[in-house]
């Protein structure tokens, strides 16, 4: 029932509200993984980011999709919660410490271990539109558990604008997606996080942004 539910929403709601409000121009769709365990990992500007990935992927695959999402913000309420994980998928994370004695990344390890797709948002709450904040390093303290999950950067321009943080009504205007090759783990923390930078630096070059603050 979820994941007809979860395909009714996208077919139905999303991907004509996208056709409707945005026009997205993506470079290396080819790039994007279609199978599991990977990680996506993508800058936060809008409520619209995961949104817009994962209608790039074909309804039957969104089972395979699973968003990393705040469990502080999206289980204040029942519906928030039951559409949260019920109908969007995600992975409630932790923000703070442990929860229970357990590992906060847990849960994600697990769903690497079952061939999920994670999408991944470092910089962590939303952003200013077109510019990065500092990502945080827990991507890099995942993927040092899971060497072998390769990991697919992507940036994304313009979504910021047309559903910026704290905005209600959005505001048609063009998207510009880069999807980059896999990047393997490197030999320690502080190296994966610079490679991570590096080539979301170069994704942002693409669209003829300069995107670090």
């Amino acid at each position: 029932m979820n994941d007809f539910l979860r395909a009714a929403f996208f077919l139905l709601i999303v991907r004509p509200l996208l056709m409707i409000f945005i026009g997205a121009n993506v470079r290396g769709r080819d790039k994007l993984p279609r199978n599991g365990p990977a990680i996506i990992v993508a800058n936060h500007n809008s409520h619209l980011d995961t949104l817009t990935i994962m209608a790039m992927y074909p309804l039957h695959d969104l089972p395979k999709l699973r968003p990393v999402a705040a469990m502080d913000y999206f289980m204040r309420t029942k519906f928030k919660a039951w559409f949260a994980t019920r109908i969007m998928g995600i992975i409630p994370l932790v923000r703070s410490g442990r929860d229970h004695g357990e590992s906060p990344l847990a849960a994600c390890e697990k769903a690497l271990d079952r061939g999920d797709i994670l999408i991944l948002f470092p910089e962590g709450s939303r952003g200013e539109p077109e510019r990065l904040s500092e990502f945080k390093r827990g991507i890099a303290h995942l993927v040092r558990t899971r060497p072998q999950t390769p990991v697919y950067p992507l940036f994304m321009s313009g979504l910021g604008k047309v559903l910026p943080k704290d905005a209600v009504l959005l505001v048609p205007f063009n998207c510009d997606i880069a999807i980059g090759d896999r990047l393997a783990w490197t030999s320690d923390i502080d190296s994966f996080m610079d490679a991570l930078k590096t080539r979301m630096a170069e994704l942002a070059s693409q669209i003829h942004i300069s995107p670090w603050e």
